[in-house]
């Protein structure tokens, strides 16, 4: 059968989106049971010049491992490291894979120390050809290298060991408009040396969590892959009590998940009604709450049936497990975003009323 020019260019440009998709998915392995809490470690000192630090993370085959945090070169000038992360998907947790780009983008809110706190990079910055490191928080001989700096890095994020986002006990954090940025400029993905260095942290039975409980032999190394040398570090403490399915704790109060869809949202609050000593005006302020309320239980029924609507989709569809994922995690930022703008709608309710009634006459 002969293809028309027109169809054949319309196939080929679905070919080339499908290849886009795929290559900026970003998204690995699900795991049902979330990851080890972040072991306790030192930095290795910083083995030279134009060496950039990437925090450690557990990563997963059958079993969850640690991959030590090590010093890699910078793949180009300029160019700073997001750490990978997991996060939560509704059906399972999710690794975001890292990546290299001019700016650090989003990595879950995980505090993974050294510089990165939850967001951003503190760790040292770019200046004409030429990374500067602060000393503050990095291992780095000022005899050897002089482009050096000191900030003092006030982390207002809560000190834990959490390796990942959502889920039971998970980090709440969102990405910034900064980082959603970041997300969309030319990255590039781990270099060679960290991909072996991954390699050898799967292939040592010792790194396994399995082997290690949380507090594995080789925590950080000077260079990649250099889980043998004489400047590797050990974990000093595992970083909490192994835990288990969904990543709960097993001797803790479970937390409860980020809710997946507006069924899993807690019902809507009714504040406790004005009272401005004017009658009239606490009657208004009254019917605009319950306004607002109902629209906002509209709006959540609404998604909810949109979202319900997917799901039959993909049933009939028979999709597969990655395909179902994607959908499950586009499903809670749709929820997230709900929630969020409800809570600033209300919010902005209270302050109308406010100044309101801070301007009524005294009786």
């Amino acid at each position: 059968m002969r293809i028309l020019p027109s169809i054949r260019s319309l196939l080929f440009a679905l070919v080339v989106l499908a290849m886009s998709a795929a290559s900026f998915a970003q998204i690995g392995i699900s795991v049902r049971i979330g990851p080890p809490a972040l072991p306790v470690y030192e930095q290795p000192l910083c083995p030279g010049d134009g060496y950039l630090w990437t925090p450690g993370y557990w990563a997963y085959d059958d079993d969850y491992y640690w991959v030590p945090g090590t010093w890699v070169m910078a793949p180009e000038v300029g160019f700073l490291w997001t750490p990978g992360w997991w996060g939560w998907g509704g059906a399972g947790f999710l690794f975001h894979e890292g990546y290299w780009g001019p700016h650090v983008g989003f990595y879950g809110g995980i505090n993974y120390g050294y510089g990165y706190f939850g967001h951003g990079y503190e760790g040292g910055r770019w200046d004409n050809g030429r990374f500067f490191y602060n000393r503050s928080v990095n291992n780095v001989n000022i005899t050897n290298i002089h482009n050096v700096y000191n900030k003092t890095v006030i982390n207002n994020t809560t000190v834990n060991r959490v390796s990942y986002n959502g889920g039971e006990g998970g980090i709440n954090e969102r990405p910034r408009p900064e980082e959603e940025a970041a997300a969309n400029e030319r990255h590039i993905p781990s270099v060679a040396a960290q991909t072996q260095h991954e390699a050898a942290a799967r292939a040592n039975p010792q790194q396994r969590a399995s082997a290690n409980h949380g507090k594995p032999a080789v925590a950080a190394t000077p260079r990649p892959g250099a889980l043998n040398d004489r400047a590797a570090v050990p974990a000093k403490e595992a970083g909490a009590p192994e835990r288990g399915e969904a990543g709960r704790p097993e001797n803790n109060v479970p937390r409860p998940p980020n809710a997946v869809h507006p069924k899993d949202l807690p019902p809507i609050e009714h504040p406790a009604p004005p009272n401005t000593g004017n009658p009239k005006l606490d009657k208004k302020y009254q019917q605009d709450q319950e306004k607002l309320i109902a629209k906002q239980d509209q709006e959540r029924q609404k998604l909810q049936q949109k979202q319900e609507q997917e799901h039959q989709r993909l049933a009939q569809q028979k999709a597969d497990d990655a395909r179902t994922q994607q959908v499950e995690q586009r499903h809670q930022q749709q929820t997230q975003k709900l929630q969020q703008r409800h809570a600033q709608q209300q919010q902005h309710l209270q302050q109308r009323q406010q100044p309101a009634s801070r301007n009524e006459p005294r009786k």
